[in-house]
């Protein structure tokens, strides 16, 4: 099965923005994660495996969640397969016994229907027994804005956008009508920028949040240009690219070895000037460079300002 948009997005934010995933894993499993803990991605096929989203005890917790965005009587199928792939990659072979410990699965639906499931089972019949297992289903659409931000939903904020999927032909028509749907999405920025400041949220996950919001929306609202191009620019203008996030990443792991090696944040601060600098060479508007290297705005223009003069 091809890879769609959504499952790119889904990848993205899982491996760039790994620490969101845990109040979602918390919500499908009746989990109580902190959010301290460390989880560890990893991409599997087409599929998204949450690694380690969390200790309970001493023993990694394992978690497969992948995206769901048409209905399709294989992926139950897929998800066993892939939960066997990953139990046997995690096998233990002591005294002759071999032990596979399969993951705690889950599907998040982008469009459930009223045939979709509130839960799947896999029941392997053994020479030794009959074992079964269930996968919840996670529908995206049952979820207000309200209760995504209530609970620190963060990731999947990018995919609120197919709540509205069936009424793009009137909000492409009907102009008050899209004006209260921007209205909802500057809402949602606005929100996001309150959570940043409020620590339950980092800069570089709101951009991310936002850029990942564009993207699911440019898509889904591909043959509807005014939902499109309303509600894309209503969340604002392009601020990550691939080069710029690598650049930020790379920036990050150089300011910490730098400020580890010297026991001071001199390494980090002189990193997120380096970092400012060259996004605003690549083109990034002011207030985005500020947000996404969490520098002062007028740190930036001053930057700017250099910039400019040099290039004179």
């Amino acid at each position: 099965m091809d890879n769609t948009p959504y499952d790119d997005v889904f990848r993205t934010l899982l491996t760039d923005c790994t620490e969101l995933m845990i109040p979602v894993v918390n919500e499908i499993f009746h989990t109580k994660y902190t959010g301290k803990e460390t989880p560890i991605p990893q991409v599997l096929k087409n599929q998204l495996y949450g690694g380690s989203a969390g200790y309970n005890t001493a023993q990694r917790k394992r978690y497969h969640i992948e995206c769901q965005s048409t209905e399709d009587g294989s992926m139950i199928v897929r998800m066993f397969e892939d939960d066997t792939q990953l139990a046997l990659e995690n096998r233990e072979f002591i005294s002759n016994i071999l032990t596979v410990q399969f993951p705690d699965s889950a599907i998040v639906s982008l469009r459930h229907t009223k045939n979709t499931p509130e839960e799947m089972t896999v029941k392997v019949l053994t020479p030794g027994g009959r074992v079964s297992y269930t996968v919840p289903v996670l529908k995206i659409k049952r979820y207000t804005i309200h209760e995504l931000f209530e609970k620190k939903l963060f990731f999947l904020i990018p995919f609120h956008i197919f709540a509205y999927e069936k009424d793009f032909k009137e909000l492409e028509e009907n102009k008050k009508k899209l004006k209260q749907l921007e209205a909802e999405y500057a809402s949602i920025r606005e929100r996001l920028e309150i959570a940043c400041q409020m620590g339950d949220l980092n800069r570089y996950a709101k951009a991310a949040i936002l850029d990942m919001s564009r993207k699911v929306i440019e898509h889904l609202a591909v043959k509807y240009k005014n939902v499109a191009k309303g509600v894309s620019r209503t969340m604002g203008g392009k601020v990550l690219n691939y080069e710029a996030k690598d650049i930020l990443n790379r920036g990050r792991a150089e300011g910490r070895r730098e400020g580890e090696a010297s026991g001071i944040r001199i390494g980090e601060e002189r990193t997120k000037i380096q970092i400012a600098t060259k996004l605003l060479s690549m083109g990034n508007d002011i207030k985005s460079v500020a947000e996404l290297a969490e520098l002062p705005q007028e740190t930036v223009e001053k930057l700017a300002q250099s910039i400019s003069k040099e290039e004179k």
